[in-house]
C-alpha cells in the first residue's frame, strides 16, 4: 500500500462502526436458515408488513454504541489520511434511526460520504455497488456472507476486511479483525 496516497475506506455500520452484541448470534442464523426457508438462497431478508418492519426496527436497536476504534477512524479522516465513507445497507424505512446515528457519530462532518440502502436492493449487491460508485479502495464488513460475496467480487482490486465474531474465529481469511480498532492500528500503519 502507497503511504502517499489517500485510502477510500467505506465502513459498513452495524457491527463495525456500531458495537452489535447481538451480531454474537450470525453463526447460529445462518446454520438455521435453510431449515426455516427450505432453500439456500443467497437472499436477505426483507420486511414487508407493518409488524415486520417494527421488529426490524426493534432488531437494529441492539447496535447499542459507538465501537472502540471511533476515535481513532475520525483521527484518520480529520489528518486525511483516509477517505471516510459510511456504507450501511439498512433499509429505506430504518432512515430516521440511520440519520440519527450519522448526527451522534458527527458523520456529516468527519465522513466524506455517508449511504443507506435507499432503494432496498439485496444488501450483498448494495455494497457492492456503493463500493464500485465511491471506486473504494477498503470495504470493512462484520456480515461473513457478505465478505464472501465481496472478496469473490473485487479479488484483488478492493480489500475486504471482515470484523469476525468470536464463534468464527476459526474461520482462516486473509484481512480478519478481531475489533474496529484493530482495523484502525492496521490503517495507521498503513497510511
Amino acid at each position: 500500500m502507497q503511504k502517499d496516497k489517500v485510502l477510500r475506506v467505506g465502513f459498513d455500520l452495524d457491527g463495525v462502526l456500531l458495537y452489535n452484541p447481538a451480531r454474537i448470534l450470525r453463526p447460529f442464523a445462518q446454520f438455521l436458515r435453510p431449515f426455516i426457508f427450505r432453500k439456500k438462497s443467497r437472499k436477505f431478508y426483507f420486511p414487508n408488513t407493518r409488524i415486520e418492519k417494527i421488529v426490524w426496527r426493534l432488531l437494529h436497536k441492539s447496535s447499542m454504541w459507538i465501537a472502540p476504534g471511533m476515535k481513532d477512524i475520525l483521527e484518520l479522516a480529520k489528518e486525511k489520511k483516509i477517505e471516510a465513507y459510511i456504507i450501511t445497507a439498512r433499509y429505506d424505512f430504518l432512515k430516521h434511526d440511520f440519520e440519527g446515528w450519522v448526527k451522534k457519530i458527527d458523520g456529516s462532518k468527519l465522513f466524506t460520504g455517508h449511504h443507506y440502502n435507499i432503494t432496498n436492493q439485496q444488501p450483498h449487491l448494495y455494497k457492492e455497488h456503493m463500493i464500485e460508485k465511491l471506486d473504494l479502495d477498503i470495504f470493512v464488513e462484520d456480515n461473513w456472507g457478505i465478505v464472501q460475496h465481496l472478496s469473490k467480487q473485487f479479488k484483488t482490486k478492493v480489500k475486504v476486511f471482515w470484523i469476525y465474531n468470536i464463534f468464527d474465529k476459526n474461520i482462516n481469511y486473509t484481512y480478519k479483525f478481531p475489533t474496529l480498532k484493530n482495523v484502525a492500528e492496521w490503517l495507521k500503519k498503513n497510511t
